[in-house]
């Protein structure tokens, strides 16, 4: 299906572009969000004369976003979560947690602003983007720990997994009998009654 869009759309055109898309996205994405019109001779004559309007409003639009955007100067959310001994979380962070968290941090965001191209599901530094605008985006910096004192270390550019590893803190510890025979476990064998 051939489109005009109504404004500039990541990876497909800028305003006034007909493109041609697959019916589906058109119709469940496109179109219901007001980005684009159906490219038919009626839609390109009204796209045509209303051009200005539409270039006048993205311009203004674009111009908050810019605004808002030098508020996120070096922004950095900390979310602490609970996490295994190999840093890998239980449960995941989502977007909506990001906009709580950075709504704390007295940043207004939506939720559709945030653009996660995989799930956050271990302890870490991450650099996410916020599309503010569709020719405007920023870079925040999510450090997700299990403390307080984590997210301290992760900030000051210390591995904290293999901080802990190489100081032996996971607490797991093996009993070692030197007198076992190889391959033999710390399980009690039972044995078997003997006939006589």
């Amino acid at each position: 299906m051939d489109v005009i869009l109504l404004e500039r759309v990541e990876k497909l055109g800028a305003i006034g572009d007909v493109v041609k898309v697959k019916d589906g996205f058109a119709r469940n994405f496109l179109l219901p969000r007001k980005k684009a019109l159906r490219a038919n001779e009626a839609n390109r004559k009204v796209f045509e004369a209303n051009r200005a309007r539409i270039e006048s409003d993205n311009a203004s639009r674009r111009g908050d976003a810019e605004k808002e955007a030098a508020g996120f100067k070096d922004a950095t959310v900390t979310l602490i979560r609970q996490a295994s001994n190999t840093g890998q979380l239980y449960g995941s962070v989502a977007a909506r947690d990001l906009v709580d968290a950075l709504a704390a941090d007295g940043h207004k965001v939506l939720r559709s602003a945030v653009v996660l191209d995989k799930p956050i599901k271990a302890i870490g530094l991450y650099n996410v983007k916020l599309a503010l605008h569709p020719e405007v985006a920023v870079t925040v910096k999510v450090n997700v720990a299990r403390s307080p004192e984590e997210a301290e270390m992760q900030a000051s550019g210390v591995d904290v997994m293999t901080a802990m590893f190489e100081k032996d803190e996971a607490g797991f510890t093996e009993d070692y009998d030197p007198n076992a025979e190889p391959g033999a476990t710390a399980e009690v064998s039972t044995t078997e009654p003997t006939q006589a």
